[in-house]
């Protein structure tokens, strides 16, 4: 199990890197995380919904109501060009972080 202090310093980055690849809705993002992560990572809707609104609420996304081809509402969720180069930043910080502990855990 994943502790939930890395999920959380994390969640940002991964949302931004699903939007990256396409608008999504909410429980796609979910539906997408978790099969990224083999299962590993489990969200729910009240976990992601205050990520989404936090990155909104910043300039990194922006959202738009759509009705589905099934008839439903749903609220789809895009990045916007301060987003990507947030998303830009956040991927040099982890590369930094994820290179140190390679290095540490080879000694």
């Amino acid at each position: 199990m994943i502790s939930k202090e890395l999920i959380a310093a994390s969640s940002e980055s991964l949302v931004l890197s699903i939007l990256e690849r396409s608008e999504n809705y909410g429980y796609e993002i979910i539906r997408l995380v978790r099969d990224s992560s083999k299962e590993r990572i489990q969200w729910s809707d009240g976990m992601l919904y205050p990520v989404l609104h936090r990155l909104e609420k910043r300039g990194l996304i922006q959202s738009t109501w759509r009705t589905s081809e099934s008839g439903r509402r749903r609220k789809y969720y895009r990045l916007k060009p301060r987003g990507r180069r947030a998303l830009k930043e956040q991927k040099e910080q982890w590369e930094t972080v994820h290179s140190t502990l390679n290095a540490l855990w080879a000694s």
